[in-house]
């Protein structure tokens, strides 16, 4: 299998709609990968709060319908990153696109865990409750965002679900570059699965980005990794490779199941 990761440069100086086109094209350029995947809300960028009302988009919104159409032309399974989703009926999400070769919006996932605590995406937007798992020729993908990374319960529970590659996107800063590399492999070694995790660079709201995508297999050896700014990360990997680590290193049949509290 060959993936793509483009790891897209913020630039506040460039408008959503150029930027919307640009990373259209790079995705066309994409031919011949079997999986290309975006960072998270990469039209707006992850801290830029001031701009995410105005800016929210509908699933059949501009940036959907441009990555459909970049879908399409490429004949590549695209994980378009995320964007802000605005829901009619309720409030903003940070919402990801997974769409077919086809172009056809086949899942999407609402970001669970919102960074920032008492402020920023924590206050912002609603937080999502579902899991999201989409199977395709290839493997059965897991969808997780950026903070989910820190919380591996939600991992096991895709696990779980039947996931083999978890892909994440992500606007994480530069000032953690180190956890986001440490929980990438944590997380493959964890649950015996591939980790394609794609980052952004440039600034978003005056926080420099971490840059730094990179791809885990299921023993957590770093397959790629990108530098600290725009670049297409592209790896082939063997899906098999999980369901023979799995068998051959068969810790997860020890897992102990519903562990309750100590009584007081």
């Amino acid at each position: 299998m060959r993936a793509s990761l483009l790891q897209i440069d913020v630039n506040p100086n460039e408008s959503p709609d150029a930027r919307r086109d640009r990373v259209a094209a790079l995705v066309l350029d994409q031919r011949g990968s079997d999986l290309v995947v975006l960072p998270e809300l990469w039209t707006l960028g992850g801290f830029a709060y001031d701009a995410w009302s105005s800016g929210a988009e509908t699933l059949d919104g501009p940036t959907a319908d441009a990555m459909s159409e970049a879908a399409r032309g490429a004949g590549v399974w695209l994980h378009a990153g995320s964007i802000v989703e605005r829901d009619p009926d309720g409030p903003l999400y940070n919402t990801s696109l997974f769409f077919s070769p086809s172009g056809e919006l086949t899942h999407t996932y609402r970001k669970i865990h919102r960074f920032g605590f008492d402020s920023g995406e924590a206050v912002a937007m609603g937080a999502g409750t579902e899991l999201a798992v989409a199977e395709t020729e290839f493997a059965t993908f897991g969808l997780a965002t950026c903070y989910d990374l820190r919380f591996p319960e939600l991992f096991r529970a895709l696990l779980d679900a039947g996931t083999e590659v978890f892909v994440i996107p992500a606007a994480w800063p530069a000032r953690r570059r180190e956890h986001w590399t440490l929980l990438a492999r944590a997380r493959a070694v964890e649950e015996q699965a591939f980790v394609l995790a794609c980052n952004t660079g440039g600034t978003h709201g005056g926080v420099q980005q971490a840059g730094h995508s990179l791809v885990v297999d299921p023993w957590g050896e770093v397959l790629a990794e990108a530098g600290d700014g725009e670049e297409v990360l592209t790896v082939e990997f063997d899906p098999g490779l999980v369901a023979r680590t799995r068998k051959d290193f068969p810790v997860l049949r020890d897992r102990l199941m519903g562990i309750q509290p100590p009584a007081h």
